[in-house]
C-alpha cells in the first residue's frame, strides 16, 4: 500500500447548525487529535463571535492518524466549513482542496437549502459523498424519512448513509470506517515537480501571512525555493507544518497532503487564494484553475459615532482586511456624518459579523448607513458605470438605463407556510422557476432582485415560517430595473446619507415613511424644519418640524401697546426667517438607525 493510498483528504458539509463542528470535535477526540482536557466544544472554531453565535465563518483544517479496523493507519485530513450562504467562497475553495465529502444533515429536520447548495458545489467537482444522519439521539429523530428526501431532493444513493449523534458519540467509528473504505485516496501524477494550491492565507502578528497549502506533486521542503504564479514573486519556506489541530512543524509536505508553510510574507496582498506555488528552479507551463475569486455584493458606509474615533476605525479595518480577504473598504466622506469607509460585504451576516468585530475587538462606535448592491448605470454617451453609493447617481437625464443584481432564490419549507412565503415573494418583485415536493415539504425556486432580498428577506422568512424555512441564493446577473433615486432633504439641504435607490413604485411610500419617522426623531429648533422626500426634481412627500414660539411680549404694559406688540412679533419673524436660512440642524444617530429600520420594514 502506497503512502498516498493511506491519505483521505475529505471536506464536512451542512446547513447551518446540522452539526458540522460538534462531528469534527468526536473525531478528533476519537483519533486522539487532543488530549481529554484539551477538548473544547467546537474546538475548531477559534473565533470569539464563532463560538457566540454557534457559527462557523473560517474554513478550518486538522490532520489526524487513525487505525481502522484493518489493522492499516491512515491519515485523515479534515476540513470543517462554514454552513452559512454569506461564506459560500470558504465552502467552494475547501472542497477543491479535498476529495470527498461528508455530507451531514439533521435526522430531525432532514434536508435545508444550504445543504443543497454545499452539495452541488462538491458534485461539480466530482466529490465521493457519504451522507451522515445526524442527532439520532433526539426524540425527533426520523431516519427512514431524512434517507428518502435526501434521495427525492438531492438524488444521491443512501445505501451507504451513516447514523450518528454528534454529541453522544454514537457511529463515529462507523463514519472513521466509511471515509476510508468509501473516499477515494489522493492521486498524482508523479512528475515530482512541485505543483500545489493555495487553499487559504491569513495573519500572525508573530509569523506574518499563514499560508494553507494543498500539495498535488512533488513536495515542499524547509529551505525550498518557492514561486507564486499569478505575481511571479519568489520567497524561501521559513516553515512546513500541519494542525493537529494545534500547529505542528514537520520537515516537509508531500504530495496528496494539505498543511501550512510560512515564507516571511508581511502582506495578505501577496498570497492570493487559488494561486498556483511551484519549485522556483522548476516552474510550471501553466497554472491550476484556481477559484474565482469572492466578489462583495453588498455595500454600506461605516462611519464612526465620534469623529475623533476615525483613525482607530482606519487600524482596525486593516487589520480585519489582514485576516478576511473578501471584505473592502475605501475612504468616503458625508457632509452629514464626516468621514468614514464605504465597505463592501458579501452578504448580511458578513456585515454584521465585521461590524460587531469592529466595535468589540477595537472597541469604536459606528453608525452604517443603509446597505445597498451594485447598479450598472449605461449612461446616453454609451458609458457603462458601477454604482455603489446612491449619493454618486448621475444626472437622470445622461442615464439611459439602470440594471440592478439578479438572484437565484431555493426556498425549503414546510407545506403549511408556503401561501406566505409566495406572497414575500412576489411583493419583492420576485419570479417564480419551480415548486416541487418531498413529503410535506415544499422546494421552492425564485428569482428575485438582490436589492429587495438584502435587508430583511432572511429574518421575515422565519418569523413567516417560526423558523422551519430555509434559504439560500447564488447571483444570476444584471437586468434592466424601474430604478429612481430617493433624496431626503431636510431644511432644503440634502442628506447623502440617507439617499437610497429604490424600485419607482415603492418610492413614494417610503419617502412619506422617511418624512414621518425623521419628524419623530430630529429634535425641534428655534424655527421652522421642512423634511422632504424628492426624486430628481420632484417632491413626493414632505413633513414640518414646527419651530419653538418664543414668547416676547410678556413685559409689554401700558399706551400703545398693540403697535409695539405687532412690531415685536415682525422682528421676531425677520429673525426666524434668517435663522432658517443660516439655520444649521442637528440631526441625532437615532434619526439615521430609524431610519434604517424603516426600510428593514419595507
Amino acid at each position: 500500500m502506497s503512502e498516498l493510498d493511506r491519505i483521505r483528504n475529505f471536506s464536512i458539509i451542512a446547513h447551518i447548525d446540522h452539526g458540522k463542528s460538534t462531528i469534527a470535535d468526536r473525531i478528533i477526540q476519537k483519533c486522539g487529535g487532543l488530549a481529554e482536557r484539551e477538548m473544547k466544544e467546537q474546538v475548531l472554531d477559534s473565533m470569539d463571535i464563532e463560538r457566540e453565535r454557534g457559527i462557523t465563518i473560517k474554513a478550518q483544517t486538522v490532520k489526524l492518524n487513525y487505525k481502522a479496523k484493518d489493522g492499516k493507519v491512515y491519515n485523515l485530513n479534515i476540513i470543517d466549513t462554514p454552513g452559512h450562504v454569506d461564506f459560500s467562497y470558504e465552502v467552494s475553495r475547501s472542497l477543491s482542496a479535498c476529495e470527498g465529502s461528508l455530507l451531514i444533515v439533521d435526522s430531525t429536520q432532514g434536508v435545508e437549502a444550504q445543504t443543497l447548495a454545499n452539495v452541488y458545489q462538491a458534485l461539480d467537482i466530482n466529490h465521493e459523498i457519504i451522507p451522515i444522519l445526524n442527532k439520532i439521539d433526539l426524540p425527533a429523530s426520523d431516519i427512514d424519512k431524512t434517507k428518502k428526501e435526501i434521495e427525492d431532493v438531492i438524488g444521491i444513493e443512501t445505501s451507504k448513509a451513516i447514523s450518528c449523534s454528534g454529541k453522544t458519540g454514537e457511529g463515529i467509528e462507523d463514519i472513521l470506517e466509511g471515509i476510508v473504505k468509501y473516499l477515494p485516496a489522493p492521486k498524482s501524477s508523479s512528475t515530482g515537480k512541485l505543483k500545489s494550491l493555495l487553499v487559504d492565507s491569513w495573519y500572525d502578528s508573530y509569523l506574518g501571512v499563514v499560508i494553507l497549502v494543498r500539495v498535488l506533486d512533488g513536495s515542499i521542503k524547509k529551505n525550498m525555493k518557492i514561486k507564486f504564479m499569478s505575481n511571479d514573486s519568489s520567497y524561501t519556506v521559513e516553515r512546513v507544518g500541519t494542525f493537529n489541530p494545534k500547529p505542528n512543524d514537520i520537515e516537509e509536505l508531500r504530495a496528496g497532503e494539505i498543511g501550512f508553510i510560512i515564507t516571511g510574507i508581511k502582506s495578505l496582498s501577496e498570497t492570493k487564494v487559488g494561486d498556483t506555488i511551484c519549485d522556483n528552479s522548476k516552474p510550471l507551463s501553466s497554472p491550476l484553475p484556481g477559484f474565482k475569486p469572492s466578489k462583495p455584493v453588498v455595500f454600506c458606509g461605516l462611519f464612526p459615532v465620534d469623529s475623533s474615533e476615525y483613525q482607530k476605525l482606519k487600524d482596525g479595518l486593516a487589520k480585519l482586511k489582514l485576516n478576511d480577504a473578501s471584505f473592502s473598504y475605501e475612504a468616503e466622506s458625508s457632509s452629514a456624518l464626516g468621514l468614514g469607509f464605504r465597505c463592501g460585504f458579501l452578504g448580511l451576516l458578513h456585515l454584521e459579523i465585521i461590524t460587531q468585530r469592529l466595535e468589540r475587538e477595537f472597541d469604536v462606535n459606528l453608525i452604517t448607513t443603509t446597505p445597498g448592491v451594485i447598479y450598472k448605470i449605461q449612461k446616453k454617451d454609451g458609458k457603462i458605470v458601477d454604482l455603489q453609493n446612491p449619493s454618486n447617481m448621475p444626472d437622470p437625464t445622461q442615464i439611459e438605463k439602470i440594471d440592478e443584481p439578479w438572484i437565484k432564490a431555493t426556498i425549503i419549507t414546510p407545506d403549511n407556510y408556503l401561501g406566505s412565503i409566495i406572497k414575500i415573494c412576489q411583493d419583492k418583485r420576485g419570479i417564480q422557476t419551480n415548486l416541487t415536493y418531498s413529503g410535506k415539504r415544499a422546494v421552492l425556486s425564485y428569482e428575485l432582485p438582490l436589492n429587495e432580498v438584502v435587508f430583511d428577506f432572511y429574518d421575515r422568512l422565519k418569523s413567516i415560517s417560526s423558523g422551519y424555512a430555509s434559504f439560500d441564493y447564488e447571483i444570476i446577473g444584471h437586468r434592466e430595473g424601474e430604478l429612481v433615486k430617493l433624496g431626503i432633504l431636510v431644511n432644503a439641504e440634502p442628506v447623502d446619507a440617507l439617499a437610497m435607490i429604490i424600485h419607482k413604485d415603492f418610492a413614494q411610500q417610503t419617502g412619506r415613511q422617511v418624512c414621518e419617522k425623521l419628524k419623530e426623531l430630529i429634535p425641534r429648533h428655534n424655527f421652522m424644519i421642512p423634511v422632504q422626500a424628492a426624486i430628481g426634481g420632484k417632491i413626493v412627500a414632505r413633513e414640518t418640524i414646527k419651530g419653538f414660539k418664543k414668547d416676547v411680549l410678556t413685559k409689554i404694559h401700558g399706551g400703545g401697546a398693540l403697535d409695539r406688540k405687532r412690531k415685536l412679533l415682525e422682528k421676531q419673524k425677520k429673525g426666524k426667517a434668517r435663522a432658517k436660512q443660516f439655520g444649521k440642524v442637528e440631526i441625532p444617530q437615532e434619526a439615521f438607525i430609524g431610519v434604517l429600520k424603516i426600510s428593514k420594514e419595507n
